[in-house]
């Protein structure tokens, strides 16, 4: 577990502000913007969670206990924390928001659009994928007029071609669960992302992915450690 302190921290630039993220692990990331903290897919392996700021907002992909931690909730969930989440995995907490593939809600003045995130290829050995269709969600957050888009647990769905100015993406890459280093240039080339975060990547090569995307030079490829 790494310490507080220890994360690697990007800032960016926005209309409305700074944004501030925090590369706790895995699927695990913190934005602060304006003051409110923004956590996405918190599990407690890759972080204290005692030693982080309170949540204003809480979104979780979908119910798979490395991104809805119930242990980390309990750490930087108060009685005003928004939690978002698919329906399996509001069925798992009390208090949690609903948002289905499609819904658009503005909570504590951040517009949040739940898209699809699915496998089509990569299936457990009973044939059925280990991200089923229409269960688990991505996220677009924008912030001011920066959108930012984190795929959840996902492949190359033909919907993200259809993403339109996104500056950020956060694209897993864990075989066998997600996206191959092809898949995951592939979606990349679709949408064209300023700067593309490879995330929850596990055990799988990342100069692999740098080394495919080295010709676009309209994507900037940033390497943290997302594992």
């Amino acid at each position: 577990m790494v310490p507080q302190g220890s994360f690697e921290i990007d800032l960016l630039p926005t209309s409305a502000g700074e944004l501030s993220i925090t590369f706790l692990g895995h699927a695990s990331l913190l934005m602060t913007f304006n003051g409110k903290n923004i956590f996405i897919d918190p599990f407690s392996q890759v972080a204290d969670y005692s030693t982080l700021p309170k949540a204003n907002i809480i979104l979780a992909t979908h119910e798979h206990r490395d991104h809805l931690d119930p242990q980390a909730l309990s750490s930087i969930r108060t009685d005003k924390t928004l939690l978002v989440s698919n329906q399996a995995g509001a069925a798992q907490v009390t208090g949690g928001i609903v948002m289905q593939n499609g819904e658009v809600q503005t909570l504590a003045g951040l517009r949040i659009e739940a898209v699809p995130a699915y496998n089509l290829v990569h299936k457990r050995e009973n044939g059925q994928p280990f991200h089923p269709k229409g269960v688990g969600n991505g996220y677009i957050l924008i912030f001011g007029d920066t959108r930012i888009y984190i795929a959840g647990d996902t492949e190359n769905i033909p919907e993200m071609r259809k993403l339109q100015d996104i500056a950020i993406a956060f694209l897993p890459m864990n075989l066998p669960y997600t996206m191959t280093p092809e898949m995951v240039a592939d979606a990349a080339r679709a949408f064209r992302p300023r700067i593309l975060y490879p995330y929850h990547y596990g055990d799988t090569d990342v100069s692999k992915l740098v080394g495919l995307l080295k010709a676009e030079k309209d994507i900037e490829v940033r390497i943290r450690k997302m594992a």
